[in-house]
C-alpha cells in the first residue's frame, strides 16, 4: 500500500518556492478494525514496502502480544546500510559499494566498517582520512554549504502528534558529540542528517531498538526514518481502535523538515532537490516538478 508526493518547485529569487502536493491519508485503521488482534499484527507490516518489521513491532506492543525486536533491528541496519553504500553514492556520482559482510549480525566489525576503525572524536580529521564512509561523507560535504538545506525543528516529545518535530535517525542522534560538530559548521542539513544515519547504525550495531510504552496500548519503537507510534485497542477479541503516526507524517506536516530544507536550499542547486528528498526519506514515492520563473 502507498501513496504518492508530488513536490513542486519554482524558483524565487536565490531561493525556491516549495509546494507540497501531500497524498491523502491510507485508510489503515477502517482495514484492521474488527479483526483479531494476532490478525492485525501481521497483516500491518504486509501492507507496506517500508518499515513494515517496526510496524508489526509497534502493533503486537500496543495489542500485549508476544514481540521480537530481531527483525526490527535487522531492517534499520539493512535500510541505513542501503543509503550509505547504495543509493546516496549514486546521487554523489561515487561507485557504489557492497553491503558489508555479516552486517544483519552488527557488532565491533560494523562499527569498525563505518569509521575505517574506532569512533573518531574529531569529526573532521575523519572526514579527511579517506576510511569507511569519510569519501561519502567528504562529497556530501562539498555538495552542500553552510546553511543550505537546513530544518531546525522542536524535538520529538509527542510521537502521536502528526505535527513538525524533528523525527529522524539524526534526531535520535543529536546530542551525540560528532553530531554537535557537524551541525556548528554547517547547520542540520543534509550532512548533519546523513551523519545522522553513520551515528544510528554505531549505535544500533551494539545496542538493540529503542521500544517503549509510554501507556497501555500505545507503541513507540525506533524505525530506519525515525521513530513510529502506534495506539490500539481490543475488546472482546477484536480491535476496536487504531491510530499510527509515522516519521514521514511529522515530516510533511506544515512546517515540516521537507518544506523547510528544499526551502533554504539555494535555486541554483535545485537538481540536488531529489538528494534533498533522499536523505529525508519520506516512506512514499515522491516526484519533483521544477517550474520555470513566474
Amino acid at each position: 500500500m502507498s501513496a504518492a508526493l508530488t513536490v513542486v518547485l519554482r524558483p524565487a529569487g536565490q531561493r525556491l518556492e516549495v509546494t507540497l502536493n501531500t497524498p491523502e491519508p491510507l485508510p489503515v485503521a477502517a482495514l484492521m478494525l474488527g479483526k483479531p488482534p494476532e490478525e492485525v499484527a501481521v497483516l500491518l507490516p504486509r501492507l507496506f514496502n517500508l518499515c513494515g518489521a517496526a510496524q508489526g513491532h509497534a502493533a503486537r506492543l500496543a495489542l500485549g502480544l508476544q514481540v521480537d525486536e530481531a527483525p526490527s533491528r535487522r531492517e534499520i541496519l539493512r535500510d541505513h546500510l542501503a543509503k550509505l553504500c547504495l543509493i546516496w553514492p549514486k546521487f554523489l556520482g561515487l561507485a557504489p559499494q557492497p553491503l558489508p559482510a555479516a552486517w544483519a549480525e552488527g557488532g565491533t566489525a560494523l562499527q569498525h566498517w563505518l569509521w575505517g576503525g574506532t569512533k573518531p572524536a574529531d569529526l573532521w580529521q575523519f572526514v579527511t582520512s579517506g576510511q569507511g564512509l569519510a569519501p561519502l561523507m567528504a562529497t556530501l560535504g562539498h555538495a552542500f554549504a553552510p546553511g543550505e538545506a537546513v530544518a531546525v525543528l522542536p524535538p520529538l516529545t509527542d510521537p502521536m502528534a502528526a505535527t513538525a518535530q524533528e523525527n529522524s535517525p539524526a534526531g535520535r542522534m543529536a546530542e551525540d558529540p560528532l553530531m554537535r560538530q557537524a551541525e556548528a559548521r554547517f547547520g542540520r542539513g543534509p550532512f548533519w542528517r546523513a551523519l545522522g544515519r553513520i551515528l544510528d547504525l554505531h549505535h544500533l550495531a551494539q545496542m538493540p531498538t529503542v521500544t517503549e510504552t509510554r501507556q497501555p496500548g500505545l507503541a513507540v519503537v525506533a524505525a530506519a526514518r525515525g521513530t513510529y507510534a502506534l495506539s490500539a485497542r481490543a475488546e472482546a477479541g477484536m480491535v476496536t481502535a487504531l491510530a499510527r503516526v509515522t516519521p514521514t507524517d511529522h515530516l510533511l506536516a506544515p512546517g515540516g523538515a521537507l518544506a523547510l530544507s528544499l526551502a533554504t536550499l539555494p535555486a541554483a542547486k535545485a537538481g540536488l532537490a531529489a538528494l534533498v528528498i533522499d536523505i529525508l526519506d519520506p516512506c512514499v514515492a515522491v516526484s519533483v516538478e521544477e517550474l520555470a520563473h513566474a
